[in-house]
């Protein structure tokens, strides 16, 4: 179990094999429960959870980016308004990032915000999203730019609910992990560079949220520090955008780590790159207007500047503040290279 400490909105992360089955001994389900899950994620694990509630709503939206949106919020409010959920019953997420976000999403806007559980069942969102408090939906093509920090009471992890999944969503959620050691932490890194990582996943995780867990507490709704965990986003989230579903998000972090990283550091990030067997994809397969527009959109950019996370040294990341000429800059090839890398 690791402890989030953040005063009145502190919380446990509960990590075990075989905690799905006993989700009612760690969470407060003897009340009204919506269960959020999509079409990608084993009926079972949800069912699960819904056998150990006083009284369970089970809401399946499309699996991928496009249910992470107001109209699917609005449908799954509606819902719990129909239901005649109170503001002692409960929201829980189980699946992925994308279902944690919109399940934290609406549990955040309910009567001004019910309890919310998270119920991770993805690599990218164990080792990542599931902690933090960070929620949100899409909104005209543009990735998180609709949402809300809301903590979780708590988050339940089950390794065990990673064997459903096959091993490209396994690696796609590694990359998160990667960029945790490559700001942060060395050993986490090496685990990846020296190791077989497949011996180490549960230790992977662990680390990955002490990671976040660190960075979090010292900084809870993003003034700076928290800002280190969005490495390889800013160019990331264009690559995503400009993909359209061809390639995932931890694919697209890891392209976007590449172009804000050293030549040291991109060596050794690509040699990981290939033990985990992702092949980097042809640049010309993206659309660079299009990775360029999402990019001007992000979040993270302050009219003509962006905060960025440089990594010259693994497990030394700083945070520093391009101009947007900067950052678009390093998505030019020249005639020579068709890569950064």
């Amino acid at each position: 179990m690791i402890r989030m400490e953040l005063g009145k909105n502190s919380y446990n992360i509960e990590i075990e094999r075989g905690h799905l089955a006993k989700a009612g001994e760690l969470l407060n389900l003897n009340r009204k429960v919506m269960i959020i899950t999509d079409e990608g994620v084993p009926s079972t694990y949800a069912e699960t959870i819904a056998q150990q509630c006083k009284k369970a709503y089970i809401k399946v939206v499309s699996q991928g980016e496009q249910s992470k949106s107001l109209r699917t919020a609005e449908e799954i409010l509606t819902e719990m308004l129909e239901a005649q959920f109170s503001r002692k019953d409960c929201v829980v997420a189980v699946g992925g990032g994308v279902v944690g976000d919109l399940g934290g999403f609406v549990a955040s806007l309910y009567m001004r915000g019910v309890d919310f559980y998270n119920v991770p069942t993805t690599v990218l969102s164990q080792v990542d999203s599931s902690i933090g408090g960070k929620t949100a939906v899409n909104l005209a093509g543009i990735k998180n730019i609709i949402g809300a920090f809301y903590q979780p009471k708590a988050v339940l992890i089950d390794p065990d609910t990673l064997n459903s999944l096959p091993e490209r969503q396994i690696v796609n959620g590694l990359f998160e992990a990667i960029k945790m050691g490559a700001t942060s932490d060395k050993e986490l890194f090496d685990l990846f560079l020296n190791d077989d990582w497949k011996k180490h996943l549960d230790l992977i995780i662990e680390k990955a949220l002490l990671v976040k867990k660190h960075v979090v507490e010292q900084d809870e709704k993003e003034s700076h520090l928290r800002k280190i965990l969005n490495y390889g986003h800013t160019i990331g989230h264009g690559f995503e955008s400009a993909a359209h579903g061809r390639y995932l998000h931890g694919e697209c972090v890891a392209l976007g780590m590449l172009y804000m990283s050293s030549e040291e550091v991109q060596e050794q990030l690509c040699e990981i790159y290939e033990k985990l067997g992702f092949e980097l994809p042809e640049f010309y397969t993206f659309d660079l207007e299009e990775v360029k527009e999402a990019i001007t959109h992000d979040k993270k950019a302050n009219g003509q500047s962006c905060s960025i996370v440089y990594v010259s040294e693994i497990g030394h990341g700083s945070i520093e503040e391009w101009s947007m000429d900067e950052v678009l800059d390093r998505l030019e090839c020249n005639e020579d290279e068709e890569y950064i890398w």
